[in-house]
């Protein structure tokens, strides 16, 4: 059986909504949206991420198991 999760995700999210997101640190997004592999969007010094990108990103860096 699989579990649904109904989780509001903003269209755009910044580093704080990315590590509530994820439970990690506010450090710990920065060093993920600073990576290569993270699909970041740069508005002036802000970093930030379409939860379209976002949703996508973690699914490619998921594990299936099961």
């Amino acid at each position: 059986m699989e579990k649904e999760m109904n989780v509001s995700v903003p269209a755009v999210m910044n580093a704080m909504q990315v590590a509530k997101y994820l439970g990690i640190s506010k450090q710990g997004a920065y060093n993920l949206m600073n990576s290569e592999s993270f699909p970041t969007l740069r508005v002036g010094k802000r970093l930030l991420v379409s939860s379209d990108r976002f949703l996508e990103w973690i699914g490619k860096h998921s594990n299936d198991v099961g």
